[in-house]
């Protein structure tokens, strides 16, 4: 009887607080959802904003017009930016974006979703640096540098390398002249995009090296399909190679070239812990 009369009716049960815990789960898995919704748009917005800092002082420096009272006076399609080569059209001024220039915009990029993510998601900010690590050093310097310098080397012997390969004889038809076309230009596409994929595995190493040695992360870290972003620069350089620089094809992606670099910074943004 003792036991019975022990009893706290007052003192909450086990069942009561297990009861609490579960009814408060759904506002705190709430509120971290629209947390990180925020960082993710934050980090978008940061990155891209970074970015197209960095494109604007590329076109100044190139002497292309980047004061907005003159762009107001400019069809939208004539602004830098977005001008592309028009067929036929010799000496046209249009905007640049070779090695350094993506060095550069990756930068920016970085930059600002390094900066966005502080504002907003400063208790990650390790995470944030070793992904910063890893955009531009993986996914950008080392794999630049090999299509850099495959480009160059190709460069050198392209003349050699035409002529080697081989070739239909007596066409007449437009089809079979592409054909042959497409054959001459095999090698650049190919080299271009074993020196990609070679930089890409050859960074993912090194930023997996830098992780473990200066940060004790000794989880490898997987090439991602975000990783490939920064180098569609690289498809634009394969036809560069082809001998379309400034061609309508070439042109169209290297506009694009700005808009995927600014990727790397949103990783960066959005990264943790």
């Amino acid at each position: 009887m003792s036991s019975v009369s022990a009893i706290d009716l007052n003192r909450p049960q086990r069942f009561s607080q297990f009861q609490s815990q579960t009814a408060a789960q759904p506002e705190f898995a709430g509120k971290k959802q629209r947390s990180e919704k925020t960082v993710k748009t934050v980090a978008a917005l940061s990155s891209l904003a970074g970015m197209s800092a960095v494109l604007t002082l590329i076109a100044h420096r190139q002497g292309l017009p980047v004061n907005p009272k003159v762009l107001k006076d400019m069809p939208l399609k004539e602004w830098p930016f977005f001008k592309i080569a028009k067929k036929g059209v010799p000496n046209q001024k249009l905007m640049e974006i070779e090695e350094k220039e993506i060095l550069a915009l990756a930068s920016g990029s970085v930059a600002g979703g390094l900066l966005g993510g502080a504002l907003v998601d400063k208790d990650n900010m390790q995470g944030k640096f070793r992904e910063a690590i890893t955009q531009m050093l993986g996914n950008v310097i080392v794999p630049v540098a090999f299509v850099g310098g495959m480009s160059r080397i190709y460069s050198k012997y392209e003349k050699t390398i035409k002529d080697a390969m081989p070739q239909f004889k007596n066409v007449k038809t437009d089809f079979m002249k592409g054909v042959n076309r497409f054959i001459k230009i095999v090698p650049a596409v190919g080299l271009t995009f074993a020196a990609l994929g070679t930089g890409i595995y050859t960074g993912s190493k090194v930023t997996n090296f830098i992780n473990e040695k200066f940060f004790g992360q000794k989880k490898e870290r997987k090439i991602k399909t975000t990783d490939f972003a920064p180098h569609v620069d690289d498809i634009c350089l394969a036809v560069t190679l082809m001998g379309a620089k400034d061609s309508p094809l070439a042109s169209t992606i290297t506009r694009t070239v700005p808009l995927f670099l600014s990727v790397p910074g949103y990783q960066v943004g959005k990264a943790k812990n």
